[in-house]
């Protein structure tokens, strides 16, 4: 079976949208991320205070009375479901990762201002020394 040959613009386009998804993924994994640690405050916070003293929980557009050993362990579910969430996340980041680097050696794609001879690895094992600029340059494209 002979694969059809992609345009310049069709490799463009789907190399701009493997990225868009990678980029989707990684801001989810950040809200997550502090979604986390919001609730580890919490956790924390509510763990030094007796069961049966009274808090709050938002529960989508209701505030509800509950109490700290109502809440204390359905925050600690959240938190666990969240990381548990992440990990899955981690792993579909990584698989995006390897999937674009594919796209870009299977079309020979350079990314403007990156050094073609230079491997990712290379890149991320080498870390700047102080003082010195790490060369990356950030534009949103969305």
């Amino acid at each position: 079976m002979t694969e059809k040959k992609m345009s310049k613009e069709e490799i463009v386009e789907g190399f701009n949208q493997l990225r868009q998804e990678q980029r989707r993924i990684a801001a989810k994994v950040a809200e997550l991320d502090a979604d986390k640690a919001e609730h580890r405050a919490v956790i924390d916070a509510l763990s030094e205070v007796s069961g049966n003293r009274k808090c709050y929980r938002l529960i989508g557009d209701v505030l509800v009375e509950r109490t700290v050993g109502d809440v204390l362990p359905a925050l600690t579910k959240n938190r666990e479901q969240i990381s548990m969430l992440t990990e899955d996340l981690n792993k579909q980041l990584a698989e995006k990762g390897k999937e674009l680097n594919d796209f870009r050696q299977k079309h020979n794609i350079t990314v403007r201002g990156e050094n073609p001879n230079e491997s990712a690895a290379a890149k991320v094992e080498a870390p700047p020394k102080p003082g010195q600029s790490t060369g990356v340059l950030v534009s949103k494209t969305d």
